[in-house]
């Protein structure tokens, strides 16, 4: 006997409202297990594995890969076969998920892969004004708890492109209009053509735009009728040479061109960077350093049997400088709460250092960095960068953070005016380390320099303060023995 579950997107811990599917793990007629991956979704600020509360065979794939979807918006049906035994709502901590008994989502029969409905068009199913649905985590979202604005229409026009009158008012007077609308031809059978319209992702209608293909036209070799992008390019490849009719110069200059959806990590930083740019008076200011010393202590730890298997750079010396520094001027690891009007110092270090990956900057963190040994600091940046790199930073390494270093040094810069990550009150960023003349004790040499620039939170960290921190981590870098001093 058939049971139909529909699995919702769930809330994975970090407040979201939508998220877009990255790629699915499964497909329609696969037989899963509780807690099996189901598919990769792109929130903003990571990319989660969502595994399956149910244990049973897939009957629908509901949204597509690529599409944004809100919470608490099915995204795929399992025929459990009546049996919930094993049954359960996952919950995601840091990547992870296990399953835990809670309620069941609400049933509903499979569907077929289509495009997400836009929330003006979605029905909402009746609840009582506190049912909630089962998500991986939490209690779960109420119905209808997340919306979006209507989307406005244009107004209707008639057959000859002029505005439609207004309906006339219903009564005895009222005449019945003669329909004017012509209805639309359904494409050819296979075509995946559904309600007039063909079935195609919108970075394939951008692609036949830009190509002057008509959609529909061809027929879709994809799930369920889809059109591909090789099914435009090989209708591209098959055309007559020559400019397309009607576009001429702007087809060629859309051809040149490439639209990039902003979404997941790179949607979340641009906001978050708007809003830390016109939320917080940046204040940036700039310091060049003989670091020829640190570079060669960092040299000399890579020799010891303490620092085996770890990653040991002169960043690790300028995180200790830094944490070091916090611990000499507690104010600029602090930061603002506008709703109470007060300034929350942070008797802690949770290190961020930023990083750039495929999917745009991301900055996690390293928690409690104040209370770790430089063998255990290093280990853990080590652990961080690795972590980055492979895509694989949880929504906990990424909150939380209370200061950041940025490495612009990496990209052959020697400075730059780094943006505060939201909520903190100063960032460090290290420029490249690069041979120059420099005075030592009254004779020109060529020693190892670079710059470091630090911007704060002008609301909580005066120019004092400021110059105060960076000028004790120039120090530290300039001469490594005052770490030993000084922590």
């Amino acid at each position: 006997m058939a049971d139909i579950k529909e699995f919702r997107l769930p809330d994975v811990g970090e407040g979201l409202t939508e998220a877009d599917i990255v790629r699915w793990h499964v497909q329609p007629g696969d037989t899963v297990d509780v807690n099996q991956v189901l598919v990769e979704i792109e929130t903003a600020k990571s990319v989660v594995e969502l595994p399956s509360p149910y244990a049973g065979t897939v009957t629908g794939l509901l949204v597509p890969e690529g599409a944004t979807v809100d919470v608490g918006t099915p995204i795929i049906s399992v025929d459990t076969g009546g049996d919930d035994t094993g049954t359960g709502t996952a919950t995601v901590q840091g990547g992870n998920a296990r399953a835990l008994p809670s309620q069941q989502p609400a049933t509903a029969p499979p569907e077929a892969l289509v495009p997400a409905p836009r929330p003006d068009q979605r029905t909402q199913p009746e609840a009582a004004p506190e049912q909630r649905q089962a998500v991986l985590v939490g209690y779960g979202v109420k119905l209808g708890s997340t919306s979006r604005r209507a989307r406005k229409t244009a107004p209707r026009r008639a057959a000859s492109g002029q505005l439609a009158p207004p309906a006339a008012p219903a009564g005895p007077a009222a005449v019945p209009a003669a329909p004017a609308a012509v209805p639309p031809s359904p494409g050819p059978p296979g075509n995946g053509v559904a309600h007039g319209a063909a079935l195609a992702k919108p970075p394939v209608r951008k692609m036949a735009r830009d190509l002057g293909i008509d959609l529909a036209t061809l027929t879709g070799t994809g799930p369920n009728g889809s059109i591909t992008r090789d099914d435009v390019q090989r209708a591209a490849a098959a055309a007559p040479a020559g400019p397309v009719p009607s576009q001429g110069i702007a087809t060629s200059a859309a051809a040149r061109e490439e639209r990039l959806a902003v979404r997941g990590v790179r949607k979340h930083t641009a906001a978050a960077m708007v809003a830390s740019a016109f939320t917080a008076p940046h204040v940036t200011e700039f310091l060049q350093i003989d670091i020829t010393e640190t570079m060669a202590a960092a040299a000399r730890l890579r020799a010891l049997p303490e620092f085996e298997g770890v990653r040991v750079s002169p960043l690790l010396l300028v995180a200790r400088a830094l944490i070091i520094a916090v611990g000499r001027h507690p104010m600029i690891n602090a930061s603002w709460d506008e709703a109470a009007q007060e300034i929350v110092v942070k008797r802690y270090v949770n290190l961020g250092i930023a990083a750039a990956t495929e999917r745009g900057l991301i900055v996690p963190n390293v928690k409690g960095a104040e209370a770790l040994s430089l063998p255990a600091l290093a280990a853990a940046l080590t652990q961080l960068a690795e972590t980055a790199r492979a895509g694989k930073a949880t929504p906990a390494d990424l909150s939380g953070g209370t200061i950041t270093i940025t490495n612009v040094g990496v990209f052959g810069v020697d400075s730059g005016t780094p943006i505060l990550t939201p909520g903190e009150a100063a960032i460090l960023a290290f420029g490249q380390v690069r041979d120059a003349p420099w005075v030592v004790d009254g004779q020109l040499a060529v020693r190892q320099v670079c710059t470091l620039a630090l911007s704060f939170d002008h609301r909580i960290v005066d120019g004092q303060l400021g110059s105060a921190v960076l000028r004790d981590i120039g120090a530290m870098l300039t001469d490594p023995l005052r770490m030993l001093a000084w922590s």
